[in-house]
């Protein structure tokens, strides 16, 4: 008797102790005034939502030009901080892509996208005069983090790291899983993504990029092209639904830093292939200010970097530039 309870407790603690089978995980929700997405395959079974909601609240507590307690904030306004590293990653890369894109991209863009009434303050009554006196205190030449500190040279200069930030969270998100023993992983932030290894199907992950039309809601929009993605980071930018027409003209969200106005040209949509996300992230919006020409010349210069980009000919029909690399990872076009 005391052998068979002897056995049966031994049995009890071996499959009480089985080894967790892995399984995929969905999480989703908001952050940043828009949607995350993650699917990620958990080996030990476990759930990590919570913690990666904890990371995205401290990345909008950096980042937010919404909250007045951000890091960002505080800059703006300036008033005494101490930043992180969260902070000092992005506006370190911030200037880089701004020297690299000779200022297309610029993190000291706010008190344009305001004025314009696309950003954190109220919209301004905008004239030539107006958009020449907010150029005074622009331009990333006149910032820098020298010794933990910001140093300005005008004190209404403001950052907006709304064209890098949710990339750099796409890749912070990304490392955590990985981190956590996660093999497979796809990260989706507002459209930019990051993905890892296989899909709950064993493939490479499947992403769609829209079709630009601005007839078309959101959940709507038609698939321009599908890529298969692996190992990447992916980021899109457009001007085709976050616009408003005034008095006839229409006016995109997209800033171009170097003139102080809105971008009107024929480029609606630009998708990056990059290593890393962040990278991604800006140079779509660099890519957006430069237009179709200038874009194509930028994307072809730089290493490990790929573009997929929609434009408008002179008919207004939709036509598609890409470079080799990118050709390599589409399903679908």
């Amino acid at each position: 008797m005391t052998r068979l309870l002897i056995t049966a407790t031994i049995l009890l603690v071996i499959f009480s102790c089985k080894t967790p089978k892995p399984r995929y995980i969905q999480n989703s929700g908001l952050i940043f005034g828009t949607y995350y997405q993650l699917t990620y395959e958990s080996l030990s079974g476990e759930d990590f939502h919570a913690e990666v909601k904890k990371l995205l609240n401290e990345l909008d507590l950096s980042f937010s030009t919404y909250n007045p307690l951000s890091t960002v904030s505080k800059v703006n306004q300036n008033q005494p901080f101490e930043p992180d590293s969260l902070f000092t990653n992005v506006f370190t890369k911030s200037i880089e892509i701004a020297k690299l894109t000779n200022g297309a991209f610029d993190p000291t863009v706010a008190p344009l996208v305001n004025a314009w009434g696309f950003g954190f303050k109220k919209k301004e009554s905008i004239t030539p005069k107006k958009i020449d006196s907010i150029m005074t205190f622009t331009g990333y030449q006149k910032i820098r983090l020298e010794n933990k500190e910001i140093v300005k040279t005008d004190s209404r200069l403001m950052l907006d790291f709304s064209a890098i930030a949710k990339g750099y969270s796409v890749d912070l998100v990304a490392r955590f899983l990985i981190e956590k023993g996660c093999r497979n992983v796809l990260v989706d932030i507002g459209g930019e993504v990051v993905a890892f290894g296989k899909n709950p199907s064993g493939q490479d992950w499947r992403i769609g990029i829209n079709q630009p039309n601005d007839d078309e809601p959101m959940n709507a929009s038609e698939l321009q092209a599908i890529v298969s993605l692996k190992n990447k980071a992916m980021a899109t930018s457009g001007n085709y639904r976050n616009f408003y027409i005034e008095n006839g003209q229409r006016y995109a969200h997209t800033i171009d830093p170097r003139n102080g106005f809105p971008v009107n040209h024929n480029l609606l949509s630009v998708t990056i292939l990059a290593d890393d996300c962040m990278t991604a992230d800006a140079l779509a919006t660099a890519c957006m200010v430069l237009g179709t020409d200038s874009a194509q010349k930028l994307i072809t210069k730089l290493d490990n970097v790929e573009a997929f980009l929609i434009f408008s000919d002179s008919l207004k029909q939709n036509q598609t530039f890409m470079t080799d690399g990118f050709r390599k990872i589409i399903i679908n076009e």
